[in-house]
Parts: C-alpha cells; sequence; structure tokens
C-alpha cells in the first residue's frame, strides 16, 4: 500500500511503502520510494484528488513504481475529478471527465476504484474500473439519526441511485424532486417536490457532491412548504466551498465522507471511508 496523503488511510496501514514527496520551485510534484517492499506483489495507490498536482503525483509514482519492477498497479481515488462535467452543455466547453479518464487510461493501471461516482460516464470512461456505491454511508447515516426518514432525491440525476439505496434499506420511502438549472449561468430555479403534503415527516437528502450548497438550500425551501420536519443532508463528497453558515440554517445534521477533505464543524458528521469499505 502507498498512501500518496498520510492523513487519509482508507485502506488500511498495513504494510505501507515509505517514500518522500514534494514540490519543486517551480510547483511540480516529485517522489522517492523506498525499496523496502516486494514489486512482485500487487500494489495499492490511494489518494484524494484535489488538484492537477495530485493527479501528477500519481502519474510519476505510476512511473516510478513501474521502473521498480511492479507489474500489478492499482488506484483508489474516491472523488473522480470533473465527474460533473461529464457533457458538453454549451459550445466552448471541454468534456472534462473525458480528459482526466484518458490520462489515467494512459498508466495501465489494473483496476481504479472510485466511490459513487456522479453518473454512469465516469465508469464507461474509465478503464478497469471498480465503483463502490453510497449504499452503506446511507445506512451508517440513517442508523446515526435514530429515526425513521424520507429519502429525497433532489433532481432527476440521482432518481436512479436513489432507488437502489431504498431497495438496499429495505424499501425506503423516496420523495422526487426536480430544479431547473440555466447552462450559460449555472444558476438554479424551479425547485419542486413531488409530493403533495410531507405531514411532518423528516427528511433526508441524498447526492453525492456538495459544492457551493445552493441546490440544497433551495430545495430545503420547497420541503419545508410542503411541511416537512427535520431536514438533513447526506453529502458523499463535500466540497463545501462556501462553508457551513447558510446549510446550518436549514439541516439538523450534514453527513459527508472523508474522500476529499477532513470536515471539522459542529454541524457535520463525517463518516471515514475505511469504516464503509
Amino acid at each position: 500500500m502507498l498512501n500518496l496523503n498520510p492523513s487519509f488511510t482508507p485502506l488500511g496501514e498495513n504494510n505501507l511503502i515509505e517514500y518522500k514527496s514534494f514540490l519543486f520551485a517551480g510547483g511540480e510534484p516529485h517522489i522517492k520510494i523506498s525499496n523496502n517492499f516486494d514489486a512482485s506483489l500487487p500494489l495499492t495507490i490511494t489518494h484524494r484528488i484535489n488538484s492537477f498536482n495530485d493527479l501528477g503525483l500519481i502519474c510519476i509514482t505510476v512511473d516510478a513504481l513501474k521502473k521498480m519492477g511492479v507489474k500489478e498497479i492499482n488506484l483508489f481515488i474516491p472523488y473522480f475529478p470533473a465527474a460533473r462535467q461529464d457533457r458538453v452543455m454549451i459550445p466552448g466547453e471541454p468534456l472534462s471527465v473525458k480528459v482526466y479518464a484518458d490520462i489515467i487510461n494512459a498508466m495501465t493501471l489494473a483496476s481504479v476504484t472510485v466511490f459513487d461516482p456522479h453518473s454512469e460516464v465516469t465508469p464507461a470512461l474509465l478503464n478497469n474500473c471498480v465503483t463502490v456505491s453510497n449504499h452503506e454511508f446511507i445506512k451508517q447515516v440513517i442508523a446515526n439519526i435514530g429515526t425513521d426518514v424520507k429519502l429525497i432525491s433532489p433532481d432527476g440525476g440521482a432518481l436512479k441511485k436513489i432507488y437502489k439505496v431504498s431497495e438496499f434499506l429495505g424499501g425506503a420511502e423516496v420523495v422526487e424532486c426536480s430544479k431547473s438549472r440555466d447552462v450559460k449561468t449555472g444558476k438554479l430555479s424551479g425547485f419542486k417536490v413531488y409530493a403533495e403534503d410531507l405531514a411532518g415527516a423528516d427528511c433526508l437528502i441524498v447526492d453525492d457532491i456538495c459544492d457551493g450548497g445552493g441546490t440544497f438550500i433551495g430545495l430545503a425551501e420547497a420541503l419545508k412548504a410542503k411541511n416537512a420536519g427535520k431536514l438533513y443532508l447526506a453529502i458523499s463528497h463535500g466540497i463545501f466551498s462556501k462553508g457551513f453558515d447558510e446549510l446550518g440554517k436549514y439541516f439538523e445534521q450534514i453527513f459527508t465522507t472523508d474522500s476529499i477533505k477532513e470536515v471539522d464543524h459542529e454541524g457535520v458528521t463525517q463518516i471515514k471511508l475505511i469504516d464503509i469499505l
């Protein structure tokens, strides 16, 4: 095992390979790996990709390992970068998810494991892709809440996954919702909840990514307008680029994993991937 982020050990800390990594003055990542392992055995790299340099570090690590004679290299990257950019909405945009997938595919890895990918596009583009669902994560979230909740699908893109979660949980009730997005500006509007009256029921919104949180704030207001009880939010990949001040006004508790970063906030419960996998 080679954990490129020493504080992120989603698969445990057994048989760790020693290394040193740093950035050159120009900003380029570099690594020196100790020859303290059996190169004939399969090896797994783990990392969190929060920047293009993180991907670069993976690339040069794979190159160094191959030069050391390692034949089977596996990669665990829970959050797949640019997964949201899985289609070209307007002329002039890139298909970013394919750019990242092409770079990773060029490394000819034995497997690439991704946690709760944004859509089916990522595993379709990524060679030897292994996906881990959010089912166990949501099971632990509901156990933490301690009461029955309705599962809330924020939009059409989440429907297929949330019904699979419901099936895994034994048939939890699902409430479908939708929103509109201006593809040129990204502005959200038109939040709809397809239930007449929630009658005070507690609700858990389930989604894969929270960036600024606008989707969930707009949806929370629409749910309250339909007489929802307590609101909870479960996010597989928590970016939280705008913090928690606004989200905290609507949600009793926010749940996420450590797939992107460590979160230390009284309104957030972080469930580590090592306890989910």
